[in-house]
């Protein structure tokens, strides 16, 4: 699942599914006390349709058990304040990143991604291996039959960050970007070092669209922020446009990825 390892949605599934039992309650009913149809409960707990964050908040109102689930998934997965936008990221029909310091999670390769994860020194090699199928899993959204329209606008520093220990991962990770940029529904946009000052200098962030509604994505060094609020939303779209003006062509990002790349050779 997109937004849970496997295990870790299965065990929750079955949790609920061992709640819902021991309260007495069929599906219906359930599916009524959580807002959702019977069908529904079924196929979440068949496992053939993916586990959300609304679905397990839904089951704790249903349940009335304090919001028991939502902390178990806290504590054993992603953190909560995710999971909304893994649902929305799983399900949009539009994507837009903004990264001035890092390649997007979407189009990292597994050796780059290994290697961001391990910056945090206080993760174990089992939870690093966890966070990094979990980042590869994610990936899948643009492969999908009719995979989101992704865009993304990556700072000209990001790609040139490589000293001689870490230009072979750079290096394919490039090539790898530019592979994608080759896709109908992705395309990558430098923005130059050039651009000194701009208003993308205060953080990274990422909107999806599902069905006319926009949600945006910031994270920080603790964590991070869904924003939902359409004024607060509003602003990001249009820092958006802003970033997304000032950064090269599609053809030319191409260009300038692959002169990189050629340069350490």
């Amino acid at each position: 699942m997109a937004d849970l390892s496997s295990p870790i949605a299965s065990f929750i599934v079955a949790e609920i599914r061992r709640a819902r039992g021991s309260a007495g309650m069929t599906q219906e009913a359930f599916g009524r006390a959580a807002g959702y149809a019977a069908s529904h409960v079924s196929s979440v707990e068949n496992g053939t349709r993916a586990l959300t964050i609304d679905f397990i908040r839904g089951a704790d109102r249903g349940l009335n058990n304090g919001g028991l689930f939502e902390r178990m998934i806290e504590e054993l997965g992603r953190p909560s304040w995710f999971l909304p936008w893994l649902d929305a990221e799983r399900t949009a029909t539009q994507l837009r990143c903004f990264q001035p310091s890092l390649i997007p999670g979407l189009l990292q390769t597994q050796d780059y991604a290994r290697a961001v994860i391990r910056c945090d020194d206080r993760l174990s090699d089992d939870e690093v291996d966890r966070r990094l199928a979990e980042r590869m899993s994610r990936q899948e959204v643009l492969t999908k039959k009719d995979p989101p329209h992704f865009i993304a606008v990556i700072a000209e520093s990001v790609i040139r960050r490589a000293g001689e220990d870490f230009r072979d991962i750079m290096a394919a990770q490039i090539k790898y970007l530019i592979s994608l940029a080759e896709r109908p529904n992705i395309s990558i946009h430098i923005l130059p070092d050039e651009i000194s000052m701009h208003v993308g200098l205060t953080g990274p962030f990422s909107l999806a669209r599902t069905g006319h509604q926009w949600l945006a994505e910031m994270e920080n060094q603790l964590g991070g922020t869904v924003v939902d609020q359409d004024d607060d939303v509003d602003t990001l779209l249009s820092r958006w446009e802003t970033v997304r003006n000032e950064a090269l062509p599609r053809r030319q990002s191409i260009e300038l990825m692959k002169e990189v790349v050629d340069s350490w050779t």
